[in-house]
Formats: C-alpha cells, structure tokens, sequence
C-alpha cells in the first residue's frame, strides 16, 4: 500500500476547512437573503392594497427592475411614516409615471 505523505494529509485537511467555512458563509448570506426579502413581502402585504399587488406582480414580469424599485421606494416610505394608508391601485399607477422614463416623442418633418 502507498503511505500517505503527512504534508499532502496536512494540505488536504487544510482544504477540506476552507471549503466547508466558505459554505457556511454561503449559507449565512442566502439566510440572510431570504429573512430581508421575507420582511419585504410582510411590509409590502401591509402597505398595498389587492389591486396594488396585483399592479406590481405584472409589472414585474415585464420590468423587474422597475417593480424592485417602486417596492424598494413604498418600503422606504412606509418605515419612515410618510405613507398616510394603505397604497391603492390608483397611487399606484400615480407612482408608477412618476418613476417611469418620459417617452420622447418623434416628428419627422418632410419637406
């Protein structure tokens, strides 16, 4: 039989450490991901109405960047108290044209 060399062991262990710290720290951060974005989805169900969720969750197939950023905005206003109620679908749709970018209109002028 090969006998093992204690320096390749010692490496080997070494490794095997590194490996499993990283996976908890792995760990670590998708707990902590998942607890921030459970806190979101509690805020947000308090803040908007049906219609209002109803209004982001389509917005979201479409623009989900846009919809992480109204959200991201209503969870900000409600933790600073600025939110007199409950979000309706029509502030909502206030909302939404207020962030979204302002269409430029074209003329083409033909002489």
């Amino acid at each position: 039989m090969l006998e093992e060399d204690p320096e390749l062991e010692a490496l080997r262990q070494k490794r095997m450490a590194q490996l499993q710290m990283q996976e908890q720290n792995q760990k670590a951060v998708g707990d902590e991901k998942e607890r921030i974005e459970a806190q979101k989805k509690a805020i947000l169900r308090k803040v908007l109405t049906v219609e209002a969720k109803e209004r982001i969750g389509r917005l979201k197939l479409g623009y989900p960047d846009m919809a992480a950023a109204i959200e991201n905005q209503l969870i900000m206003l409600h933790q600073s108290g600025k939110l007199p109620g409950p979000v309706d679908d029509e502030t909502l749709k206030r909302l939404l044209s207020q962030v979204q970018p302002k269409k430029r209109e074209i003329n083409i002028v033909r002489k």
